[in-house]
């Protein structure tokens, strides 16, 4: 298990050194001129222009740009913001933490869906409660996050007042207030990935409920409870597990949309105001970031996986 754990970890340096270059191509052949973009309405001299490039490095050869770059990541520089003058590193570490929690609570949220809901609907297949179930999950894999949010908003905020429409109470602040403000973003972005989880989920469970060593468990006189819940159930948690690296990548992604939606000053929101001021460093170091998050999750999910199935530790 250690040396496919140390497999994992090399073979995310050439995936990291992958990202770091897209994201340095893709930025330094945007239409932005990060020059420009610094001397927004000063209506600065070509000369100045020249020099501010100059000073910056922006007229060195591009491999030469791209390594300084790599080299200031390595020691945790993510560069000034040329608009603002603030370090990113520093704005990175007030938005993030709000961007974490929108994520960890959509997850918690999905997960306590799509468990009981997946088992229900393979403990009861083909009838009316899996018949339902599959209603309203295809229902939530059709519908997008923000269309959720938009319907929530009507629906509880608006019409209701039950939730605020935008902004962000910190919990260290109050705790209720911070679920408050929390709520609907964090459903919103839950749903769709609760009904995809719970269709994989009562997929991957009907598979296992198939198996011989649960009809004789059950022959044996064991009780359904005991069978679905000790054998059946992390057995077929496998699946649901790879997959579900992958819809953490959703929530992050979908976390740039809702928090723009429900005005909350995490990485989303910041992230589309740097592209809409031009401001490259920001816009790097936000996406850097966040690629950063996905990978460490994913790596997460190898090691549940390889914890949650003995044959693959067994190979290893």
């Amino acid at each position: 298990m250690l040396r496919m754990l140390l497999g994992r970890l090399l073979a995310l340096v050439p995936l990291l050194l992958g990202v770091t270059l897209f994201v340095f191509v893709v930025m330094r052949f945007s239409p932005v001129d990060p020059a420009l973009a610094a001397f927004d309405g000063a209506n600065a001299t070509p000369e100045q222009l020249e020099r501010f490039r100059r000073e910056n490095g922006l007229l060195d050869p591009l491999p030469v740009q791209y390594l300084r770059f790599v080299w200031l990541l390595l020691h945790g520089d993510f560069g000034t913001s040329l608009i603002t003058k603030q370090s990113v590193a520093e704005t990175i570490t007030t938005a993030l933490p709000l961007t974490v929690q929108l994520t960890l609570l959509g997850l918690v949220i999905s997960l306590l869906l799509a468990v009981p809901l997946g088992v229900l609907s393979a403990l009861f297949r083909d009838r009316w409660p899996d018949q339902l179930i599959r209603l309203v999950t295809l229902a939530g894999v059709a519908a997008p996050a923000f269309w959720i949010a938009l319907l929530l908003v009507q629906w509880l905020a608006v019409g209701q007042g039950l939730f605020p429409t935008s902004g962000y109470i910190s919990p260290a602040d109050s705790l209720g207030g911070w679920l408050n403000s929390m709520a609907l973003p964090a459903v919103s972005l839950a749903l769709p990935v609760a009904a995809q989880l719970t269709r994989i989920i009562r997929t991957s469970m009907v598979e296992e409920l198939d198996k011989d060593y649960v009809r004789t468990a059950r022959g044996g006189g064991l009780p359904p409870v005991v069978v679905v819940g000790r054998n059946v159930l992390r057995n077929a948690m496998v699946t649901p597990l790879t997959v579900l690296g992958l819809r953490l990548g959703y929530l992050l992604g979908g976390a740039v949309v809702i928090e723009t939606m429900f005005a909350l000053p995490g990485m989303g929101q910041n992230m589309i105001q740097a592209v809409t001021d031009g401001d490259t460093a920001k816009v790097q170091g936000f996406v850097i970031t966040i690629a950063l998050g996905f990978v460490l999750v994913n790596l997460i999910v190898d090691i549940l996986y390889l914890i949650a199935n003995p044959r693959l530790r067994s190979h290893s």
